[in-house]
């Protein structure tokens, strides 16, 4: 019976998954067109400052901190959650650069005869997925694996850094969406076979 629940469970996931990507795909020129309908120049300034601080290397920095602090002060579970976030992070972040780098989308901002034009190494062609999406999620995503109340306070963090990439004309809705499950799958990764388990060895001893 419990393995129909968890066959059910992982094929609705499956499905919203798809259902998901879908939509975003199609809703791609409706969102920016609603983007360029909707610039202002105070909040192009915030929601460039937003990407500015928003990528990989300032997650690793407050990662670091926090497990820094967490061994200062002898917490063994916390230091392992901020160390899984980090590694989460790491994961979501290189997985997004090779798929950036293979399929080559150009970005909104970019004119070009393709969209999809392959590998291809400039930045100009990184858009899908986001990069800055991906890491924020999965860094985050682990603490909500880990602690529930803490970590949906905390969701809106990846939330604006993802919109604040498609406002200043880097990413397409579909580019975000993807990187938002693709970070998702990198936490559920690192909490089940390396925090989840530490955890476990530990409750064993």
């Amino acid at each position: 019976m419990n393995q129909k629940r968890g066959l059910w469970f992982w094929l609705s996931a499956l499905a919203i998954v798809i259902a998901a990507v879908g939509c975003a795909f199609w809703l791609d020129p409706f969102a920016q067109s609603w983007i360029i309908g909707h610039q202002n120049r105070t909040i192009k300034i915030f929601m460039r400052n937003v990407s500015r601080f928003g990528d990989w290397p300032e997650h690793v920095v407050l990662g670091l901190l926090l497990a820094g602090g967490a061994w200062l002060r002898g917490n063994k579970k916390w230091r392992r959650i901020f160390l899984s976030m980090l590694l989460a992070c790491a994961i979501a972040g290189a997985a997004a650069r090779v798929i950036k780098i293979t399929v080559g989308r150009a970005r909104p901002s970019v004119t070009a005869t393709e969209t999809w034009s392959g590998p291809n190494l400039s930045s100009r062609f990184h858009a899908f997925p986001s990069g800055h999406t991906a890491a924020s999620t999965a860094f985050f995503a682990v603490l909500l694996l880990a602690n529930w109340r803490i970590g949906i306070a905390f969701l809106p963090i990846p939330i604006l850094i993802g919109f604040s990439r498609m406002y200043v004309a880097a990413h397409y809705l579909s580019d975000l969406i993807c990187a938002a499950i693709l970070g998702i799958l990198s936490a559920i990764l690192v909490w089940r076979y390396f925090l989840r388990k530490i955890e476990n060895q530990k409750s064993e001893i």
